[in-house]
């Protein structure tokens, strides 16, 4: 294991440079108040860019323009919706280098996992660029013959599309490409630590043809002075949302004062259960993509690993090892696979939950601290002997960490794994496929990785349970979050 830092590297490459603006109406514009703040790298703590800091009066004009933008585009051929983002598809792929480094640069994740997250972003639009032509309808006869029902779907309006830092592309894409094929307008709030990769997702779309005023993003320091003006306006008719339970639930009671339309993508708590059957070297293999992935800064991250008595030790002597051996650095270093946390409340969230554990009767096997480097780095730990009062039973970790429980019985394992607020995803790792079945299905989760740490497919339904969110994206039905139905009724000429 070897933590380094290296020089910063610039989010230009090959001659593109990243706009720093508020882009509203398709065109790229200061703040009405000429502020700005500051964007930093977290893997050296020094700023890389001074963006537009948009405020109430930017959040009205970019609703005006939505609204103004809506009716030509709800109206505009399916077709050529779909040719919109798959021309954007085509250009995220081929600038793809510089996506990536836009993206590690500002959101610190290894520069190898950032070029994954480009491809990953860009299959977003590819998919709704086809379901863009296959948005359909309905038509039955009544029961009684007399009538026919007409079922067509409409766009639901502009949208308030909200997204993390911790995917900065692929959350905008997940949200971006529904919402354009649906024929919807957008006002977007990126994350205030990683809104580059954002401002250069709004430029291609510009460039792939995207008409002015049907993507407007609003960059702020000040969430609340953006999102609340939409949120009340009764001009936006769907929020779309991923970030934590707690702001979730804020928007939602917004949501209420107006009825709008609510997909909300929450937190975390996933649980990675090995059974006694398991096949070991699968299970850790499973277990670094589940934990490893982003640096642990992913709501489908697993969280609570709870494994069979029989082979709880073997299994967390192997994930040490593998943990142990990983090299924690800037992303742009070369074989680095473990970049910074986000930011310092970051850091210091995953060391008090260690503290917390440690203090409890928790063994570290491996990490525990924070290097001793320039930027938010932790060392990817491993903890055995975690009791279940600690704090990781009810935290989210976000971060490289992997709290390890023994567990001897299935039913109590699952009753264990549901006591939580929260059901996103879970993971199973056993060779009996009855078995793998029977607990994936009581697991109260809405998605379940079986023999794998890898959930997330744009072609899949995402979303969880409980506090974890409401409504789906991707897959079949992403798109249908931003659509309404409208039902026609027409008498029959010769009813029966």
């Amino acid at each position: 294991m070897t933590t380094t830092t290296s020089a910063r590297v610039d989010p230009i490459l090959g001659g593109l440079a990243v706009p720093t603006g508020l882009l509203i109406d398709g065109t790229w514009r200061d703040a009405a108040d000429g502020k700005t703040f500051p964007v930093t790298n977290p893997a050296t703590g020094e700023t890389i860019a001074l963006i537009a800091d948009g405020g109430p009066e930017d959040a009205h004009a970019a609703l005006a323009a939505a609204a103004r933008a809506q009716s030509t585009w709800a109206a505009t051929a399916p077709r050529e919706r779909s040719e919109i983002l798959r021309r954007a598809y085509d250009l995220l792929i081929e600038r793809g280098d510089f996506l990536a480094t836009v993206v590690t640069t500002e959101m610190g994740k290894p520069f190898d996992q950032a070029q994954s997250e480009v491809v990953y972003a860009a299959e977003f639009l590819r998919w709704f660029s086809e379901e863009a032509v296959r948005i359909g309808g309905d038509h039955t006869i009544t029961g009684n013959g007399a009538d026919r029902i007409i079922v067509t779907s409409e766009p639901v309006g502009p949208c308030v599309l909200v997204t993390p830092w911790n995917f900065p592309l692929a959350m905008g894409t997940r949200k971006i490409g529904p919402a354009v094929a649906a024929g919807c307008t957008v006002m977007m709030k990126p994350a205030e630590q990683t809104p580059l990769t954002m401002l250069a997702l709004a430029q291609i779309m510009q460039e792939a043809g995207l008409p002015d005023g049907v993507l407007n993003v609003v960059n702020t320091s000040d969430p609340g002075a953006v999102v609340t003006p939409w949120m009340s306006s009764g001009t936006a008719r769907k929020i779309s949302f991923t970030g934590s339970t707690e702001v979730g639930k804020l928007l939602l009671r917004q949501a209420a004062d107006t009825v709008m339309h609510s997909s909300m993508e929450l937190g975390g708590n996933a649980p990675f259960i090995v059974c006694a059957d398991a096949d070991i070297d699968k299970a850790v293999d499973g277990a670094m993509t589940a934990k490893m992935r982003n640096m642990g800064e992913a709501c489908t991250a697993a969280n609570r690993f709870y494994v069979h008595r029989s082979v709880a030790a073997t299994f967390a002597e192997r994930l040490a090892a593998r943990m142990a051996e990983m090299k924690v650095s800037n992303g742009f270093d070369e074989g680095t696979d473990v970049g910074p946390l986000i930011d310092p409340d970051a850091q210091a969230k995953v060391q008090g939950l260690v503290d917390d554990a440690v203090g409890r009767g928790a063994t570290v096997l491996t990490g525990g601290t924070a290097p001793d480097t320039p930027g938010y780095f932790y060392l990817p730990t491993v903890l055995t002997d975690v009791p279940t009062d600690s704090r990781f039973m009810t935290t989210e970790i976000f971060g490289p960490v992997a709290p390890v429980i023994p567990f001897d019985d299935e039913d109590e394992v699952i009753r264990i794994a549901n006591n939580s607020d929260w059901g996103l995803a879970g993971y199973i790792f056993t060779q009996d496929i009855d078995r793998a079945f029977d607990l994936g299905e009581r697991l109260e989760v809405g998605m379940v990785g079986l023999n794998t740490g890898l959930v997330s497919n744009p072609a899949a339904p995402f979303g969880g349970v409980k506090q974890s969110g409401l409504g789906r994206e991707g897959g079949k039905v992403g798109i249908e979050e931003f659509l309404e139905y409208k039902y026609f009724a027409v008498p029959r000429r010769r009813a029966v």
